[in-house]
C-alpha cells in the first residue's frame, strides 16, 4: 500500500483542526481526526508534544526577557513558568522579571511567591522560587 498517498488522502477527507472539537461521532477529536476520547496519546506522543512547547516556551522567554545574568537553572524557571502561565502570562511578573534582570534572585522569587500563581501551585512555586535563589536544579 502507497502509505504516503493513504495519509494525503486521510488528510483531505479529514481536515485538519488545530484545536478540539466533537466529530459527526460526538468523540472529541484534534489534528486530522485524531479520536481523544478513544485512542488519546501515548506518553512517547505527549513527550514530543512537551519537547516542542518547552523549545517553544524557552524561545518566547528569551526573545522577551534579557537572561544574561541567569545559569542554566534559573532559566529553567523562567521557562517553566512560560510553559505553566503562557509567556504573557510571565510578563506580566514586571517585578520578579526587573529583579531577575538585574540579579537580585532573592527579590526575584520574593515576588514569585507573592502572586496569585504561587497560591494556584505552590509546591511548583516553592521548589522554582528556592531554584531561583540558589541557581540549582531542584
Amino acid at each position: 500500500m502507497a502509505l504516503m498517498l493513504l495519509v494525503e488522502q486521510i488528510k483531505k477527507h479529514e481536515g485538519y483542526k488545530r484545536h478540539p472539537y466533537y466529530c459527526t461521532g460526538g468523540k472529541l477529536t484534534i489534528g486530522y481526526g485524531r479520536n481523544l476520547d478513544d485512542v488519546g496519546l501515548d506518553e512517547e506522543e505527549a513527550e514530543q508534544l512537551l519537547a516542542k512547547d518547552v523549545r517553544e516556551a524557552k524561545a518566547g522567554v528569551m526573545r522577551r526577557i534579557d537572561t544574561s545574568k541567569c545559569n542554566e537553572a534559573r532559566l529553567a524557571v523562567l521557562v517553566n513558568m512560560a510553559f505553566n502561565l503562557g509567556l504573557d502570562g510571565l510578563i506580566a511578573f514586571k517585578k520578579m522579571i526587573r529583579h531577575i534582570e538585574n540579579g537580585n534572585y532573592e527579590l526575584a522569587s520574593i515576588e514569585m511567591l507573592d502572586s496569585r500563581w504561587a497560591k494556584q501551585v505552590p509546591n511548583r512555586a516553592n521548589e522554582l522560587a528556592q531554584q531561583m535563589i540558589t541557581g540549582e536544579w531542584q
